[in-house]
């Protein structure tokens, strides 16, 4: 126990140092861009890391983090819990669990009972899927709120890393309009990924094109996931108001994929 206790310790040292080093970042990215740090939410990505990275995460003031597995996420709220209970500085019902992977339809019914937020929404089959789930999800008592979704838009029209090609005419709106327009799901914004061969500047630049463009079709989606730990700075100069940090805060992945 006292070397399991020595290590968690150590854990967190590094990831408070981590933490106030990613937060420092954006903080200067933010005042280069002569935006408001507090309109950038910083979301650590925790997938293949143990669910007391994520506790260590919840006491050091952090409320959200991004899963990109439902079946890893769906354990880790379980676990989270047990490891907060009876906590009197976090409680794990006030986690928000984003998912930020691709999303397969037949999971829609198991993401509707702990997602907070889905990033990776790109069909109108699954926001059918979805709308459906929460629903149900709402009717049971298993979640209060609908589901937050950000559309994902392709800049490049790659379908192996997902999203909703924004050279196809109408195909963005149409999306946004059905979320807009689903029972129990709220539009919040796009989520968008540089395509590999991409500048992160020409990326970054053509996203924000396409967010102003949305935003004035459905003044609601006023949100832009958009960054990862190597390019925040460049994505918040454009406008993203969600960056997905995973490797900077959390290191090397620690748990072996399946």
């Amino acid at each position: 126990m006292a070397v399991e206790d020595s290590a968690q310790t150590e854990r967190q040292s590094e990831l408070t140092r981590a933490l106030a080093a990613v937060r420092s970042r954006l903080a200067r990215a933010a005042e280069s861009a002569g935006r408001n740090v507090a309109e950038i939410e910083l979301l650590p990505i925790t997938k293949f890391f143990p669910a007391t990275d994520v506790a260590i995460l919840s006491r050091l003031g952090c409320r959200a983090v991004g899963e990109s597995r439902e079946q890893e996420a769906a354990a880790k709220v379980t676990e989270l819990t047990r490891l907060l209970a009876g906590s009197q500085r976090s409680d794990s019902r006030e986690m928000q669990w984003h998912m930020v992977g691709q999303i397969q339809r037949k999971k829609a019914r198991a993401l509707a009972r702990w997602a907070h937020t889905a990033h990776s929404v790109d069909s109108p089959q699954l926001v059918t899927a979805l709308d459906r789930a929460v629903t149900g999800a709402l009717a049971e008592h298993r979640r209060s709120k609908p589901l937050r979704i950000y559309v994902q838009v392709s800049l490049d029209g790659d379908v192996s890393r997902g999203g909703v090609d924004i050279a196809v005419p109408g195909a963005v709106d149409e999306i946004c309009a059905q979320v807009d327009g689903a029972q129990s799901l709220e539009l919040i914004g796009l989520m968008g990924i540089p395509p590999l061969d991409w500048e992160p500047e020409r990326a970054f630049d053509q996203l924000q094109s396409e967010h102003s463009r949305v935003c004035r079709e459905f003044p609601q989606a006023v949100g832009l996931s958009a960054g990862m730990s190597n390019d925040l700075e460049i994505a918040v100069k454009h406008g993203s108001t969600c960056v997905r940090v995973g490797t900077a805060l959390l290191g090397q992945r620690r748990l072996p994929s399946p």
